[in-house]
């Protein structure tokens, strides 16, 4: 009964209880795998469910959904599901039927057209009762493990991905010979790496991997190849999606005007084949560029390894994981091992008590006993001068149980037979004592056996390579183009009817200069004000700066500057005062060139405004004069008095004559 100190004072304690209880249940029953045998709660029950129902032949799904209600208390729909991804993975369930494909996602057949049962691979490494801790199940009706006795790094093999109250787990699948190779060397204390293998295959950057933990990234692609020149060829596809979604991003990309395609085909049957068919003129290579750039022809997965750990979740590398699974798998060898040595001795012990109870006839001994205790005592006193030749005591419970040994089995005693069975056994002793003393010895052979068994077509699909990422202004398709209201001040590529100025695509940027000295850097639109007066408007290449050159009129009646400057690094939609901000300020000429020679040969004549004792009316400026700054200094005077026009001096100039 609940006493009232025992209630929750306030709601909000009520629900930080409750709450708790439901995160800690989540995060420990259902989302995140356990480290040492690398399976969620209800993968676990599905296994033991499966192991349950084994007898060699298929099962139904659905046979072995029903039967997995018995421990997990979440409906069969949650159960199918899990089955399926389990099978999918091909390492622990033997499928018949349609489980659906990874290539292109399509789902499994309901659970009652479709079969499984345990591979051999599971069978071996992932049951054995003797070393299993059982719980009881969620009713208490019947008993399940609390973790399979997994011999093998099976989280790492298979990888797993779940969301919890608070905390996510992305574990990516590693190759089975790589993991295998890896568990040898750390029972031998030499290096490895890790990095993960998907089934998908594809190519893989893990240059940024940091050992699975949070904070890491892979970039995986697609391997495209060029078939000829107007086509691209799809062969494989990045791990977490899927030839559907791939083929729905790329027409997704045309759409937008990044990439040029004519059509695209997919042919995937058991293995990935899209065609990507280019129109007349497209280069194939910047197109495949294009297609890592804004497809899902190349991702990027940020892994998270989190796993049960100590009855709570824990943030581990994979090569902690694999340390520990390579310690539990040399533990549960060990465990095996001294239990075989536990039955040896006493199958030992027993054939060598029933050896010396017929070959000296004590059960003769008991012919004129009355009661069963006489029986036991005379049997007990006839093993007696024979005891010295045991290796333990004889109790009573071994005494029963020569008396149950039929007397068929005495009439045909062969005693010779009898010395064979028990120097087998002292040789299968001497043998497990062995192993146990040579523990990583006997782990490394079995990890070796492995392989060797179940390795073969579990090569690396993955390929391993180190890639920059696509400049996506260098590969985009140009298939808009900029235009220009100068009238009205907008720019974009839906305003047809105005200026042209230059191609460009959906993704550029564009610089525009208005003659009150103001600049600005703003995302291109189907039409976006780029402020009045504009005297120039053009798609902005960071990449490749341009040389800028200005002379301005500070303020309505102030003095002429003139500079020269690049355009680096801007803050996109800001406003950039190019003189000193006065009100009235105007540009009186305005150039841009590609390199800085070209923007030091400028020879201009400044045409004064006529004055009283102003004799020199025209005079020769030279753009030499000035250097490069910043696109925020005031630049060098020209003159203070009032300039009339500014135009470019003839080739033929000569500035020592004069205007």
């Amino acid at each position: 009964m609940t006493t009232d100190s025992e209630l929750p004072t306030s709601l909000g304690a009520m629900y930080s209880n409750y709450f708790l209880d439901y995160a800690s249940y989540v995060i420990l029953e259902r989302a995140v795998p356990h480290l040492n045998d690398g399976l969620k709660p209800v993968q676990r029950r599905i296994m033991h469910s499966t192991k349950e129902l084994d007898d060699g032949r298929y099962n139904k799904v659905a046979n072995i959904v029903g039967n997995t209600m018995k421990y997990h208390p979440h409906g069969d729909a949650s159960i199918g599901d899990a089955m399926v991804q389990l099978g999918q993975k091909d390492l622990l369930i033997d499928t018949q039927g349609n489980w659906g494909n990874i290539l292109t996602g399509d789902s499994a057949a309901a659970s009652r057209y479709i079969e499984a049962r345990l591979t051999k691979f599971a069978l071996e490494v992932a049951f054995n009762p003797k070393t299993t801790d059982w719980t009881p199940s969620y009713d208490g009706r019947n008993k399940e493990p609390v973790t399979l006795p997994v011999k093998f790094p099976l989280l790492l093999a298979q990888g797993v991905e779940g969301i919890a109250v608070g905390l996510a787990c992305k574990v990516l699948p590693h190759n089975f010979n790589e993991l295998i190779d890896a568990s040898i060397a750390i029972l031998r204390g030499e290096p490895f790496t890790l990095v993960p293998d998907f089934p998908t295959a594809g190519i893989m950057d893990a240059s940024e991997y940091r050992d699975g933990l949070r904070g890491g990234r892979l970039r995986v692609r697609a391997r495209i190849s060029t078939e000829k020149k107007g086509l691209l060829r799809v062969l494989e596809i990045p791990f977490g999606t899927t030839t559907g979604n791939l083929m729905e991003s790329i027409v997704a990309a045309a759409d937008k005007g990044k990439i040029k395609i004519q059509k695209i085909e997919d042919n995937t049957a058991e293995h990935v084949d899209i065609l990507v068919h280019l129109p007349a003129g497209a280069d194939a290579e910047t197109t495949r560029d294009a297609l890592y750039a804004f497809t899902d022809c190349e991702l990027s997965i940020s892994p998270n390894a989190c796993v049960i750990l100590d009855g709570k979740p824990q943030f581990l590398g994979v090569s902690e994981i694999l340390r520990r699974n390579t310690q539990h798998t040399k533990d549960l060898l060990g465990m095996e091992l001294q239990i075989r040595l536990g039955e040896l001795a006493e199958k030992w012990h027993f054939s060598s008590l029933e050896k010396i109870f017929i070959e000296n006839r004590i059960y003769r001994d008991i012919e004129e006993c009355e009661t069963w205790e006489a029986v036991i005592r005379a049997i007990d006193d006839g093993l007696t001068p024979f005891k010295k030749l045991l290796k333990r005591e004889v109790t009573e419970e071994d005494i029963v149980r020569l008396t149950e040994i039929k007397i068929k089995r005495i009439s045909k005693f062969d005693s010779f037979k009898a010395d064979e069975e028990i120097k087998a056994l002292e040789k299968d002793i001497d043998a497990t004592e062995k192993n146990l003393k040579r523990l990583n010895q006997y782990t490394i052979k079995w990890f070796e056996d492995l392989k060797k068994k179940y390795g073969t077509g579990r090569e690396r699909r993955t390929e391993i390579a180190t890639f920059d990422r696509v400049d996506r202004t260098q590969v985009v398709a140009a298939t808009e183009t900029l235009y220009v209201d100068w009238k009205n001040g907008f720019a974009g590529y839906g305003l047809k009817k105005d200026e042209a100025v230059e191609k460009c695509s959906t993704i550029d940027d564009i610089i525009a200069f208005t003659q009150d000295g103001k600049m600005k850097v703003m995302k291109i639109a189907d039409k976006g004000f780029i402020g009045q007066k504009p005297i120039h408007c053009a798609v902005f290449r960071k990449d490749d700066p341009l040389y800028y050159s200005i002379i301005y009129r500070d303020g309505k009646e102030g003095a002429v500057y003139a500079k020269r400057f690049q355009v680096g690094g801007v803050t996109r939609d800001k406003e950039y005062d190019l003189a000193k901000g006065k009100a009235g300020t105007r540009i009186l000429y305005f150039a841009i060139h590609k390199t800085e020679e070209d923007s030091a040969a400028q020879m201009l004549l400044v045409h004064l405004k006529p004055q009283l004792r102003l004799r020199n009316v025209s005079r020769p400026f030279h753009f030499a004069e000035v250097a490069i700054k910043g696109r925020a200094s005031g630049g060098n005077l020209v003159t203070k008095h009032a300039v009339e026009k500014i135009v470019r001096a003839p080739k033929d100039f000569d500035p020592s004559v004069g205007a």
